[in-house]
């Protein structure tokens, strides 16, 4: 299993969900599922535009877990 670090990243860099939909240029709906749901599957097109708009690869966003 995954769990996405979207939340953890983006609050390291200094980054709200505003800041990270609109340098992402995505739906801030869509950030509040990255950051708070653990079920969300984001598109491999979304996770790029994430890592792009925090400075780092999609690998960072992601951690396997034991679960």
């Amino acid at each position: 299993m995954i769990k996405l670090k979207v939340k953890e990243i983006a609050e390291q860099k200094g980054f709200s969900m505003g800041k990270l939909s609109r340098e992402a240029d995505m739906d801030r709906n869509t950030v509040k599922k990255l950051y708070n749901d653990g079920r969300y599957s984001p598109t491999i097109d979304t996770l790029h535009r994430v890592a792009k708009a925090l400075g780092v690869t999609v690998a960072d966003l992601i951690e396997e877990t034991d679960d």
